[in-house]
């Protein structure tokens, strides 16, 4: 057995054994260390780079190390296989999701802006924003030695007299086991927490009368990347904290397919379950209680919004099939599920509404974002467009709803992109160039002064569309100028220099370079294909929308003439763009304040159709089209 040491920036080193040959990323993956891996170990994404501080390991050279590099001890953890005892130092971006986790108590107006905007326009649409959670005060008569009456039977009776419900009471175990003492404790004067449930009022809580109850709801958007959530009152909707980090799951994978196959592996169901459960949602909700100053089993009930799969893993639920033609989930809506059955550190009988998945690649995430942009209540033609790891798509109005999912990578949250990165502090989110120089002017995320450390999608957008605009490089994404900024290898590819070394805030310069290019002309391909080729299924033009609206967090917002000039988005009047940031956790945090609302996501559920692209004729024509700046057919865009 081998001795291997991970080494960090800030945290505690971790000692783990291996045996010879067994791969670098493995050996982390077992030992719960996260190394960005985005393509989950096959060689062609890059980012997995660790630098050897001791020992060796056998590793041999890639496109993704340049000698120089190499002989600095920089490595691939996925092409490198234990050899020998080893230390490995890994670097601070790998764990980014951890340490770039961010808090705050939504006390600014532009923080809670989006959530009333979305609140407001579904009570436009008639939608009641209201719940059916009801603080009672109730006193009972005490028992005596002629009145034996059991605890539970006495404290039914005193609540159904006291809300003059003919439904029955339920009461669960936890707070049987509670009742009795709380009871004698305070004289039988108690205040109940109840709810209603199909045909039971529920007992959420029983406490001290004299205790001031707060009843949190809590909405999480779990995405392939990154994971927010946003804690509010559900009696007065008060806003109490609001929270991002990086799902843990990354290290098995950028995207989904990824994440499947890992789950299929002997063990590997608990292991994403455990990532995404244990080490990023409960974190997560540790932080935001610490900052709105509550327990968390004031957290009476939760939503969850995220993709079909990410869904079956928050669960637990084999979710093989999904990736399997004919691609059937396990399902589209899960009912009964509590907080306790799946780990939530929350009020184990928290009850957990789980915004209903479409089809294979169209899930929770998605209906939640229709609720929010409430496009099934308008009688316009709206294009909905989610940007994230995937790209889902939805047409329709009041009338119809028809969606489908298109496999655009992970480039749209930095992923396939050599210094592309997440939409966090030290990301350059827009950028400008000059036509002569080709000088770059950029924008980047964190407080004044911050340095570029890398660039995240809409960065991107504008780079690639500035870089072509001003014919750096040609409709193949081929650098095709001269210029101190452009930098060709031995082979000929050529690199934009966004920020040197001195300018960036790493070790290294923040470039793109034609291999970047090419992975971001696919996915924005896949966009534009799965738009045309969803609108043809239906016999409908590009002209015919009245409304194109797009969300993801993949920046603080796009600059949709960029995304227009690449070939991302269809060429129709900007005015009819819209931009609605992260909709998945909008419409969740909509779904859980109303019961009107958790009804309505249901019925868009089963109201909308799917379409699976890889098996509609013509769209692989339409992909291969697209992947062209900014098309093949020029027509489209002239």
């Amino acid at each position: 057995m081998r001795k291997i040491v991970f080494k960090f920036e800030n945290d505690p080193d971790v000692e783990v054994f291996a045996n010879d040959g067994e791969v670098l990323l493995d050996v982390a993956k077992k030992a719960n260390v996260v190394i960005d891996a985005p393509c989950s170990g096959n060689v062609s994404c890059g980012k997995c780079i660790v630098k050897i501080v001791s020992g060796e390991v056998q590793s041999s050279l890639t496109r993704h190390i340049t000698e120089e590099e190499y002989n600095k001890g920089l490595r691939l953890a996925c092409n490198s296989k234990i050899c020998a005892d080893v230390t490995v130092k890994v670097p601070d971006i790998a764990s980014a999701f951890k340490k770039k986790m961010k808090i705050s108590d939504l006390s600014s107006e532009e923080e809670i802006k989006i959530f009333r905007t979305t609140q407001d326009r579904i009570a436009a649409a008639g939608i009641d924003n209201k719940n059916d959670f009801r603080i009672i005060d109730l006193t009972m008569n005490e028992p005596t030695i002629d009145d034996t009456m059991p605890d539970n039977e006495r404290f039914t009776r005193a609540l159904q007299a006291e809300v003059g419900a003919d439904k029955s009471i339920r009461i669960s175990y936890k707070i049987m086991i509670k009742l009795p003492k709380v009871l004698r404790d305070n004289n039988w004067h108690v205040k109940v927490l109840i709810s209603n449930e199909h045909e039971h009022i529920v007992v959420n809580d029983v406490i001290d009368p004299k205790r001031k109850l707060i009843v949190a709801g809590l909405a999480i958007d779990i995405g392939t990347t990154t994971v927010s959530a946003v804690m509010f009152d559900m009696m007065d909707g008060s806003f109490l904290a609001r929270g991002a980090m990086g799902n843990g799951q990354i290290r098995y994978g950028a995207d989904v397919i990824n994440r499947i196959i890992e789950a299929g592996k002997e063990g590997g169901s608990k292991k994403l379950k455990d990532a995404i459960v244990k080490e990023t949602i409960n974190p997560l909700i540790r932080e935001m209680c610490a900052s709105a100053g509550i327990s968390r089993d004031f957290i009476y009930r939760m939503c969850i919004a995220g993709n079909t799969t990410m869904n079956h893993l928050f669960a637990g639920i084999f979710a093989e099939p999904i990736r399997m033609e004919p691609y059937i989930p396990e399902f589209f809506h899960l009912e009964d599920l509590r907080a306790g059955d799946v780990g939530v550190a929350v009020n184990p009988d928290a009850k957990i509404i789980m915004c209903p998945n479409i089809g294979s690649y169209v899930g929770g995430d998605i209906t939640a974002g229709v609720l929010a942009n409430t496009m099934w209540a308008n009688p316009e033609m709206t294009l909905f467009v989610d940007l994230g790891t995937n790209g889902e798509i939805v047409f329709g109005n009041s009338d119809f709803l028809m969606s489908c999912a298109c496999s655009a990578g992970p480039a749209f949250e930095g992923g396939d992109i050599s210094c592309g990165m997440r939409a966090m502090d030290g990301a350059i989110e827009s950028i400008t160039i000059d036509m002569d120089t080709l000088e770059p002017h950029y924008n980047v995320i964190g407080e004044e002064g911050q340095k570029p450390v890398g660039i995240c999608g809409s960065g991107i957008i504008d780079i690639i569309s500035e870089l072509f605009k001003t014919g750096a490089i040609s409709p193949l994404g081929k650098f095709a100028k001269e210029n101190p900024r452009i930098r060709y290898d031995e082979d000929g590819m050529g690199c934009y220099i966004i920020a040197t070394e001195e300018e960036s805030g790493s070790s290294k310069e923040v470039t793109l370079n034609e291999v970047d290019i090419d992975n971001f002309i696919r996915a924005k391909g896949a966009i534009f294909s799965g738009i045309r080729t969803l609108l043809m299924s239906l016999d409908f033009d590009v002209e015919m929308i009245d409304k194109l609206v797009v969300a993801g967090g993949i920046g603080s917002g796009i600059n949709m003439e960029n995304a227009i000039n690449i070939g991302m988005f269809p060429k129709i009047p900007l005015e009819k763009y819209e931009y609605i940031g992260n909709s998945s956790l909008s419409g969740a945090y909509s779904a859980l304040f109303s019961n009107a609302a958790e009804q309505k996501v249901y019925e868009i559920g089963s109201s909308m159709t799917y379409v699976e692209l890889s098996t509609t004729p013509g769209y692989m024509d339409e992909f291969v089209a697209a992947c062209f700046l900014p098309h093949t057919d020029a027509s489209l865009f002239a």
